[in-house]
């Protein structure tokens, strides 16, 4: 496992972390939480450091399952738990959803109650980033949920503060690391090998300013492991319904092909491990955060890490 100092302000993380939205129990399709607790420790087992979860995954079941891992190993790891806050899920605890709704609140109110609310589910002193969750350019267009960032940072409520760029508008929202990046530590952004458009002006912003770069969606939902075909399905508790729909999956596949002599190429490595080390080689990236549901899928993306490709070799989409 490499490491690499996330950003001006950040601590020395692992280059691949666990994404913990997919162990939430909602919005990925059914779960166990055993399995998902050992895919968190064979993560921290084999040097990963650094594990990004949100309030809002599983109604904060996520963070609960990341709580309990640390009870398990006395606490003794130091791990940096990255979460975000934003999305006021309170109103629809103990109702039944297939997926997660959505409910914005950006307010200096919300924002400090949300981030109390983690930290008691941590069990934690202070949160090691808390990031605005992939909010709509109008949401954080203001001072508000910045000040209310920078209050936190000052009670010692949160270590780093960060934006969870929304998807799509890497570049529309690309001028908050102009206007904000006092305030930013950190900021996550969807990107790989099929979806490029924060190289335009986000990451340049980010290496500008010298801000960490926390890439989710490395592997596009799993498609770029190679997982999927045309014919997959998604049930109704599983987001991908909407995000991979047929139309949508024929896309990717499509766009995937110019890619097969690259994959066929190199099989030492599997294509989940080549499109996440894609992910990291950019030199503006820091880490890449899939999800793993278990201890193999865990293993298998760590290897990324130590794999050598750099960037240019990896085909453009031009």
């Amino acid at each position: 496992m490499r490491y690499k100092n996330l950003g001006k302000n950040g601590p020395e993380i692992s280059t691949i972390g666990f994404g913990a939205w997919g162990i939430s129990g909602r919005d990925w399709g059914n779960t166990d939480d055993e399995q998902s607790k050992r895919a968190i420790h064979t993560a921290l087992d084999n040097g990963v450091n650094f594990i990004d979860t949100a309030d809002t995954y599983g109604f904060g079941h996520s963070e609960e399952l990341i709580s309990q891992v640390l009870d398990e190993r006395g606490r003794r790891d130091n791990v940096i738990i990255a979460t975000k806050a934003g999305n006021n899920f309170y109103p629809f605890l103990g109702k039944d959803f297939g997926t997660t709704p959505g409910n914005p609140d950006y307010s200096k109110k919300y924002l400090t109650f949300a981030a109390e609310q983690s930290l008691k589910r941590l069990k934690v002193d202070a949160l090691d980033l808390l990031q605005l969750h992939s909010p709509t350019l109008d949401l954080v267009d203001n001072d508000e949920p910045w000040e209310a960032l920078e209050i936190l940072k000052q009670q010692g409520k949160i270590k780093l503060a960060g934006l969870s760029v929304q998807s799509f508008k890497e570049t529309e929202q690309a001028f908050l690391l102009d206007k904000y990046n006092s305030v930013l530590d950190v900021i996550q952004v969807r990107y790989n090998l099929l979806e490029r458009e924060a190289e335009k002006e986000l990451l340049p912003k980010a290496m500008k300013y010298n801000i960490g770069v926390i890439v989710r969606i490395p592997i596009l939902f799993g498609l770029l492991a190679g997982k999927f075909n045309r014919n997959t399905t998604f049930g109704e508790n599983d987001h991908r319904k909407m995000n991979l729909s047929p139309e949508k999956l024929d896309e990717y596949l499509t766009q995937l092909e110019m890619f097969k002599p690259f994959f066929e190429s190199r099989k030492e490595f599997s294509m989940a491990q080549l499109s996440l080390r894609f992910c990291i080689a950019h030199p503006a990236c820091h880490i890449a955060i899939p999800g793993g549901k278990t201890p193999l899928q865990v293993i298998e993306n760590i290897g990324a890490s130590d794999i050598d490709i750099p960037y240019e070799e990896f085909p453009s989409i031009d």
